[in-house]
């Protein structure tokens, strides 16, 4: 089997973990640098280009596409689609998930547990949505954030409000989310592949941080995860359309809430934590599913 995988930076762990799992199994692999391709978009014979050559025929593609170029990187998954290469990942699906707002009000439509968020484009009344999430602390986020920047914690009621109206000042979008003091700066972390959790880890923010994402210094240790914890992780992949990906959630008093569906998730925190290949499993999902010329959103939103 040819895969292809869209990935800026292939020396990253994650991505050269894919590649031994690939060439391992018998398979050859190219990585190919996003923002380098270029695209014919006709209809009949589209094409794609990169770095001056015409792209050979794949028959999967893994996107590995970073936050900062979701809308080229999706548009050029889009064009691989169109030319019958089966994706991880779809293109629809990924935009959904890296739409915050969105994939939180797609969970919410099917009985997903979530932190209490609120959203506005007004200050007007910045108070009053302070209130509708529990009051502060809160959680303050940028929309366009990942790995932990922009989340910003407004200790104080007078705080939080001059987070937020500083961001809209500058006609940043943010939500707003209650503060879950009993979670103690941990999730959970659970990485799904093909509707079935392969592995979960507990990240914990370092002293002083709430934030437990690993690339803001948190640590990861292998945890056992509930019945319901696994449910709520399967049903939150399967809402937002993903073969994989992560689920991050929150262990709460009244049960776990998700806080994100991640489409890219890093194998190397989720390995070494707890001793698992991931990357030889991805491999298999994508040997016994890729079908050319198949997707199953067929395009919708």
């Amino acid at each position: 089997m040819k895969i292809l995988m869209m990935a800026r930076n292939p020396l990253l762990y994650s991505h050269q973990r894919l590649v031994e799992a690939a060439l391992a199994r018998g398979h050859t692999i190219d990585i190919i640098d996003t923002l380098q391709v270029y695209m014919n978009i006709a209809t009949h014979h589209p094409q794609i280009k990169y770095k001056g050559e015409t792209l050979g025929q794949y028959d999967a593609v893994i996107p590995r596409i970073g936050a900062s170029v979701t809308m080229y990187g999706l548009s050029v998954l889009r064009q691989l689609e169109m030319m019958g290469v089966w994706p991880l990942n779809e293109s629809v699906a990924i935009g959904r998930s890296r739409d915050k707002l969105r994939s939180l009000q797609l969970l919410a439509r099917k009985g997903i547990g979530l932190p209490i968020t609120a959203f506005s484009h007004s200050t007007l009344y910045t108070d009053d949505m302070i209130k509708m999430v529990g009051g502060a602390p809160v959680v303050i986020k940028l929309l366009e954030g990942t790995q932990g920047l922009g989340v910003v914690l407004g200790e104080t009621h007078t705080a939080a409000r001059s987070v937020i109206e500083a961001f809209r000042e500058v006609n940043v979008n943010i939500l707003v989310q209650e503060y879950i003091k009993e979670a103690d700066a941990t999730d959970i972390r659970c990485l799904i592949i093909g509707g079935k959790v392969v592995a979960s880890m507990k990240r914990k923010g370092p002293p002083g941080d709430f934030r437990s994402n690993l690339h803001r210094g948190g640590t990861a240790t292998k945890e056992k995860i509930t019945p319901e914890e696994r449910s709520v992780a399967v049903r939150s992949a399967n809402i937002m359309g993903l073969n994989v990906c992560g689920v991050d959630l929150l262990r709460t008093h009244h049960g776990p809430v998700v806080m994100e569906v991640n489409s890219s998730p890093g194998l190397e925190g989720i390995e070494k934590a707890t001793g698992i290949d991931v990357a030889t499993k991805i491999i298999e999902y994508v040997e016994t599913h890729v079908t050319p010329h198949h997707t199953r959103t067929r395009g919708k939103g």
